[in-house]
């Protein structure tokens, strides 16, 4: 099963390279490329990590690869993941994950002009639009707009591989070791999540709503099904960036 899925995931991967050929592509300098691999391997070598928070929350290998095959969205996978992990319905871990992926729409408003691309290269770039292929393509604009262009495909397309890549030795690994509570790996996903969290706490703002989020989140979770609680801090979120507007 699991080499099935790696040539389904080969696949794609070349459907990937190929689009993302098509667009038009200078010589690359090698600052663009320096910083997309740098980011992608980095990135990407993280997926272990959900290979075996999915397999340690109750998800078969097949399922934690597909999961980030398709939905190709860290932060949202380790949300969903940790929602049904604790006991939580579908429909919490569903809504967890989406409330997540929401910037990435924003993402792709702002990266639709700098690529210009239809039909399925547009599909395919859409998946690839994530925190950091649209951040290393910002940071390019010193370099143009040709460089801005290849730092967003080398690096969504170098996380697709390698997120994907790690998510099935992480997944693989952590069926080998059996059990994967007597090795603590339930606490995979908790402490994944908050890697993901704190580099992304650059001001005293948004760690003093990161904490008032997560005592909110601790005071209400005895009398709220899993996954709410993660939902309901939104409204603290939202409630403490309207005021300070």
């Amino acid at each position: 099963m699991p080499f099935t899925l790696v040539r389904e995931c080969a696949h794609f991967l070349r459907l990937v390279i190929r689009f993302s050929k098509n667009v038009q592509m200078s010589n690359l300098t090698r600052g663009t490329l320096r910083d997309s691999l740098s980011v992608a391997l980095t990135v990407g070598a993280y997926g272990t990590a959900f290979g075996a928070a999915g397999v340690a929350g109750g998800f078969s290998v097949l399922q934690t690869c597909l999961f980030s095959l398709l939905t190709f969205s860290g932060a949202s996978q380790f949300a969903a993941v940790g929602v049904m992990a604790s006991g939580g319905v579908a429909a919490s871990a569903i809504a967890t994950a989406a409330l997540l992926g929401t910037r990435n729409a924003l993402y792709g408003i702002q990266m639709s002009p700098l690529l210009r691309v239809r039909g399925v290269r547009r599909i395919v770039a859409a998946q690839i639009t994530i925190d950091e292929s649209t951040g290393v393509a910002l940071s390019q604009a010193s370099r143009g707009i040709r460089a801005m262009r290849e730092g967003f495909w080398l690096t969504g397309t170098g996380v697709f591989i390698f997120w994907n890549l790690f998510t099935l030795l992480g997944a693989l690994g952590a069926k080998a070791l059996g059990n994967p509570a007597s090795y603590g790996l339930d606490a995979a996903v908790p402490a994944a999540f908050l890697g993901l969290i704190w580099p992304r706490l650059q001001t005293n703002f948004l760690r003093m709503v990161a904490v008032v989020s997560m005592a909110f989140a601790l005071l209400i979770t005895p009398w709220l099904p899993a996954g709410v609680p993660i939902i309901a801090t939104t409204i603290v979120a939202v409630a403490l960036g309207w005021n300070a507007r």
